[in-house]
């Protein structure tokens, strides 16, 4: 063989190893992003859901002229962390390790921060306590429930 040859084969040699390492580190990559959802994103995501009940100081508030009557309908919550909740559009996240919600939206004063009670394939519960701007001494205690949409 001659010099030439031979650098031919290593340089033949040293591009498939680094074309084997670049496959690996994206499969690597492709694999980890898919494991890094936890549960809870899984089962949030999974759905559109659909509001059931929707009530503040434990009356209904999702009726025509209600507190919550915006948030009335579905709700989806894609894996990008935008989506819409009812008639609202925004953004959403985990907030204390996965067991809050943080909804964001431009057409809500503050953003709603509820706690997440329960979360499984057939029920998605929250709750929160959101200021009363009107009155700022008594918040309002609110609770949302959600079903799959069929």
């Amino acid at each position: 063989m001659t010099g030439e040859s031979i650098n031919l084969n290593c340089y033949v040699m040293k591009n498939h190893i680094l074309l084997s390492l670049f496959i690996a580190a994206g499969m690597l990559i492709a694999a980890c992003s898919k494991d890094n959802e936890s549960e809870r994103f899984k089962l949030l995501t999974a759905h559109i859901w659909t509001s059931d009940s929707l009530l503040v100081n434990g009356n209904d508030a999702g009726g025509p002229g209600g507190l919550l009557e915006k948030f009335k309908g579905d709700a989806k919550f894609e894996k990008d962390y935008t989506g819409y909740f009812g008639k609202y559009q925004g953004t959403w996240r985990f907030a204390y390790g996965e067991e809050n919600l943080v909804i964001e939206s431009d057409s809500l004063p503050v953003p709603l921060t509820a706690k997440i009670v329960l979360l499984t394939q057939t029920d998605f519960k929250i709750t929160t306590v959101y200021p009363n701007l009107l009155d700022p001494q008594n918040p309002y205690n609110i609770r949302m429930t959600f079903k799959p949409k069929q």
